[in-house]
């Protein structure tokens, strides 16, 4: 951290000396290791080792940025003559600027958010043995042909932010990964399905054996696929996929979008979108989350607030230029990488459970599809028109009877998300926490 935040300082340096009236830094720092297997040996390791770094320079109202992964000393003096003279001749843009002194985050409390594991780092050999152990255990299942795919992941990565108003902060983070791809059936009846998850801390990791076991039960569930009965019929969205749905609102409620004139959200301001039981919440603090954060791209305090509460959507996803454009105030929510500047992005969120299971919402929802995976997407981001290619099971009279692919589901996302119902299943160790979801009445196309 103590090198990243040097080299911070250097750009912010070289910006001044170089003539831009202000200026914001950013410096990553990160090592991967990812280790593939196939048949019992090993398919694939890389590692990589690195660190970037982005300058973005303000003159007036115009800007420009510029990164690079070499921090030589040579390196941050060109960049910063480089990013002046690119702002010198760039448009103007009204809504730019760094925060106010008085906006920028203090203090902050990286122990509480847990996000970094203080261990060494995993051994290659320890992360082969347990992608060799996830195919084994997915082969074991008769119905499993082959697995296309096991692999482990491991990455620490370091953040540090500054500029000329004050602000300077970062922290790391740490991530395991542990993943199977497992196919049934042979030729044109292949199926091919998947299990995995990453977490922060090995530890909170599922095992070898039980990424194995559900790769393979899916792969082998999905044997003998056929195309569903068009009509209109209720759609059940797995948990594993329910978090796309309300992606799609998430998206709409995005600063930028808004800005743009092109959100199906952009007149509902203040508006129900969702049923009156249910909320959503947004929470940066969650410890052991992969998307919580002290602060954000901009240096503002995060801090949780309510997207939508009680159906009722309270306001957009903004960073400081989107706010500016809106005439609202910053959510604290922007993000950016070394190239590219602050735009608004979501952190940790979580959408109101049900009092009902996912059995108990089959069991009610009579004859439709549980879909499990999406294919595609065609959705009109000023209308909300909605339509995707989908793949799951036939629900026939409350009960699965038979895996279902190449068909598509339609509706409207005003509609649908008004209506829709949640079940009790979500993963809570999810940066996104939304749980299986039915929606009443979608049209759907297959045979």
């Amino acid at each position: 951290m103590t090198s990243i935040s040097k080299l911070t300082d250097a750009l912010l340096s070289a910006a001044i000396k170089a003539g831009a009236e202000s200026a914001d830094a950013i410096a990553t720092e990160g090592r991967s290791v990812s280790i593939e297997v196939r048949e019992g040996a090993l398919e694939h390791a890389e590692r990589a080792e690195g660190v970037d770094i982005g300058l973005r320079v303000l003159i007036g109202k115009r800007q420009a940025i510029v990164s690079a992964s070499d921090a030589s000393d040579a390196t941050v003096a060109e960049m910063a003559e480089r990013a002046v003279a690119m702002a010198e001749i760039a448009p103007e843009d009204p809504h730019i600027g760094l925060a106010e002194p008085d906006q920028l985050a203090k203090t902050w409390d990286l122990a509480a958010l847990d996000l970094i594991e203080d261990a060494p780092e995993p051994a290659p050999a320890d992360m082969q043995a347990a992608a060799v152990e996830a195919e084994a255990v997915a082969l074991k299942n008769s119905g499993v042909s082959q697995v296309q795919s096991a692999a482990t992941s491991y990455t620490r990565s370091a953040i540090h932010i500054a500029a000329t108003n004050g602000f300077s902060g970062g922290y790391e983070r740490s991530s395991h990964g542990l993943y199977c791809v497992a196919i049934s059936g042979t030729g044109p009846d292949m199926e091919r399905d998947h299990y995995g998850e990453g977490r922060i801390y090995h530890a909170d990791l599922p095992t070898p054996e039980y990424v194995g076991t559900e790769a393979a039960r899916r792969a082998v569930e999905r044997a003998g696929a056929r195309k569903p009965k068009t009509g209109a019929y209720p759609v059940l969205y797995d948990e594993r996929i329910a978090a796309g749905l309300i992606g799609h609102l998430l998206q709409a409620a995005n600063g930028a979008s808004v800005a743009r004139g092109s959100s199906w959200l952009r007149e509902r301001l203040g508006e129900q979108v969702l049923p009156t039981t249910l909320s959503i919440n947004e929470n940066p603090h969650r410890p052991r989350i992969s998307g919580s954060k002290p602060f954000d791209a901009e240096g503002l305090p995060t801090r949780p607030r309510d997207i939508v509460k009680d159906g009722v959507l309270q306001g957009w996803t903004l960073d400081l230029a989107t706010a500016c454009q809106l005439g609202m105030e910053s959510t604290a929510s922007a993000a950016r990488g070394t190239s590219s500047p602050p735009s608004p992005s979501m952190t940790n969120i979580a959408l109101t459970q049900g009092d009902q299971t996912r059995d108990d919402l089959i069991r009610d929802m009579g004859t439709g599809l549980l879909v499990t995976s999406m294919i595609g997407s065609t959705i009109s981001p000023t209308t909300g028109d909605y339509s995707r290619g989908a793949s799951g099971f036939w629900v026939e009279n409350g009960e699965i009877t038979f895996p279902v692919n190449e068909c598509t589901i339609a509706g409207n996302l005003h509609d649908m998300l008004r209506r829709i119902q949640p079940a009790n299943d979500a993963r809570t160790h999810l940066s996104r926490v939304v749980p299986s979801l039915l929606v009443e009445g979608m049209t759907l196309a297959g045979e």
